[in-house]
């Protein structure tokens, strides 16, 4: 039975009516129906246990479903990362909380904690005497092979085996119930007469939880996202908003190192019946980076500490290669295949595990990674020690970008066609060398500082020269180019050039004129290898409304703000994409760069405003 969905809302199938569960080491996807569509198990980026969402029929999926009645409400706790699908019918009614353990041993809020991986789903009885099934339908490691599903202990384990060139393979979960496990098994009914628990394990449990532990650590976890949220600076104005996005980012941050995942999916495609589908569950230095400077602005530090020191740990020294992206281990081999037994989000295949952009030359990395490490230097002491890495990384970086920034690359974009003269790729290589030259004067190395100051001049002379298309009255896509691109309303941002410079009030009137359709923001609107682009990219919309605080057309950013708003699913959650007509969510989901737009479009504004900060 399909719930009754929001007003104006396209069909249940048709959008991502959907919230995201987690915990910092992995995630799950809990659909409009209360069944969970999409996990993996033990991390983000592992073997998916649920895939229904890449295909309905050979996913998987782990479900609860009320015999007589259907799924009423919908929403999170107010504050946490704990969501609650109440269902309602002749025979009762009953609740199922979601969520995944998170908290600290010690207490301390605030601390690295090892949390684990579970999923944890408590039914709680409201009225009556409600009838149930569980669906529990796992299909593990992307449903390659067959999965057993059998009687273990108190609950039940699941298996699948295959062989492989390296070796025979072998994956497990494990069900910790209080249920009727051979009920559960079976898909049979349940009549509830007592709260009841569902806990899913990628181990067997030294400790096999009951129901006093669940209930146990239900209230920790949210205790520990109340204490989290309480330290979150807020604006007076979206601070809903922008509580469940700096929520969002906080789950997807990889506990064990600090790495940042930008989405907790592979394969939902930018446009449906279209194969641009790729594996989202890897760190990008780029969107990671610039989560640095938000996380500060809302009060926690410590999150932008942790994925700048394993931004240090991952990179290369001296001459080795940067790599625009790494697994969320510090990984550099992130080969892609294709899983063609699985027939992808609505039969958009294919369906993509690894992501083979990371081979990729995408020059603007130099700059968002020197602005990083500025950023921290001006945030934290360092030691010594700490220091002389740093530095030595610094000039490392430099001598590349001297070496690299005139040739042509990939760009922002990741457009796996013919190399070209990015401006973007370009301006992020100023930023680079404007950025290590602080750096240097930040620890007294004036000399370097001022050898550097040549190249820097010339690179921004090139490209006010070579990518501002007088004809069109604009920076363009790349050199030579008549396109625009929504990166380059990033320009002021970064620095390159003042907000109040004419050539950047008309690239932004003239990028909006071009780019943005319907209040949403393509990224651009020619041909790349599969086509002409027919979905906005949400994050570049949130872009312009930055853009046009900047330039002073405050009213303006707010209605489309606002707009933008509005155009969240009902959990306030964002996909990659927006389609132009009908507003439905596209592309990986949910993302965290959107997220990260939007707090810092609710900063901008708030600012103009003169609100002040809620701080803790």
């Amino acid at each position: 039975m399909i719930p009754v969905l929001p007003a104006g809302k396209p069909g249940l199938h048709d959008d991502y009516h959907m919230a995201l569960i987690g915990n910092g080491r992995t995630c799950a996807l809990v659909d409009a129906l209360g069944s969970v569509v999409f996990a993996c198990l033990p991390d983000f980026d592992s073997g998916t246990v649920f895939a229904s969402l890449l295909d309905e029929e050979k996913g998987g999926r782990f479900g609860i479903e009320m015999v007589d009645g259907q799924v009423v409400s919908q929403a999170y706790e107010r504050n946490t990362n704990i969501f609650v699908t109440r269902f309602e019918g002749e025979s009762g009614s009953f609740e199922v909380i979601d969520f995944m353990p998170r908290y600290t041993w010690d207490g301390r809020a605030g601390t690295r904690s090892d949390v684990g991986s579970d999923i944890v789903r408590v039914i709680r009885l409201s009225s009556g005497r409600p009838k149930v099934k569980v669906n529990f339908d796992p299909r593990l490691e992307y449903a390659q092979n067959a999965t057993k599903v059998e009687p273990y202990h108190a609950g039940l384990k699941a298996t699948t085996e295959w062989k492989t060139p390296g070796g025979d393979v072998y994956e497990s979960v494990y069900l910790y119930t209080n249920m009727n496990p051979k009920a559960i098994a079976r898909s049979e009914e349940i009549e509830l007469r007592d709260d009841a628990y569902l806990f899913l394990s990628y181990h067997d449990k030294v400790q096999e939880p009951d129901r006093d532990t669940v209930e146990l650590m239900l209230q920790r976890t949210r205790s520990y996202w109340l204490l989290w949220v309480a330290r979150t600076h807020k604006t007076v104005q979206y601070q809903e908003e922008m509580i469940r996005s700096a929520l969002l980012l906080k789950l997807l941050q990889y506990s064990p190192t600090g790495a940042l995942v930008a989405a907790a999916t592979t394969s939902l495609p930018e446009t449906i019946g279209e194969e641009r589908n790729w594996d989202y569950r890897f760190c990008w230095i780029r969107d990671a980076s610039m989560t640095v400077a938000v996380l500060h602005k809302i009060g926690h530090p410590s999150m932008a500490s942790r994925f700048i020191d394993w931004m240090m740990h991952t990179m290369p020294t001296k001459d080795d290669s940067l790599q625009i992206m790494y697994g969320l281990r510090g990984e550099r081999d992130l080969t892609e295949q294709t899983l063609d037994h699985l027939s992808g989000y609505q039969g958009s295949s294919p369906v993509r595990v690894g992501n083979a952009a990371y081979t990729q030359a995408q020059h603007d990395i130099y700059g968002v990674m020197l602005d990083v490490i500025y950023q921290d230097l001006l945030q934290r002491q360092r030691t010594p020690e700490s220091l002389d890495r740093i530095w030595t990384r610094v000039r490392s970086v430099s001598r590349i970008v001297l070496h690299t920034w005139q040739k042509a690359d990939k760009g922002i974009w990741e457009i796996r066609g013919e190399k070209r003269h990015f401006v973007f790729s370009k301006m992020l290589c100023w930023v680079a060398m404007d950025r290590a030259i602080k750096i240097a004067e930040l620890l007294g190395k004036d000399e370097w500082a001022e050898m550097q100051r040549p190249a820097l001049a010339q690179i921004h002379e090139d490209i006010h020269k070579r990518g501002w298309n007088e004809e069109k009255g604009a920076f363009v896509q790349a050199y030579g180019a008549d396109d625009l691109d929504a990166s380059n309303l990033l320009m002021a941002e970064y620095g390159f050039i003042e907000p109040t410079h004419p050539r950047f009030i008309a690239t932004v009137e003239k990028s909006q004129e071009e780019l943005c359709e319907d209040g949403l923001m393509f990224r651009y609107r020619n041909q790349d290898d599969f086509g002409e682009p027919k979905s906005a990219f949400t994050v570049c919309s949130f872009w312009l409304v930055k853009a046009l605080v900047q330039i002073k057309k405050k009213a303006e950013a707010r209605e489309m703000f606002e707009q933008l708003l509005a155009a969240s699913n009902e959990h306030k959650l964002y996909g990659e994409d927006l389609d132009i007509e009908t507003r439905r969510h596209l592309g990986n989901f949910p993302q965290a760069y959107c997220h990260l737009a939007l707090i810092d479009c609710a900063l901008a504004l708030s600012k103009e405003e003169d609100d002040e900060m809620i701080q803790a």
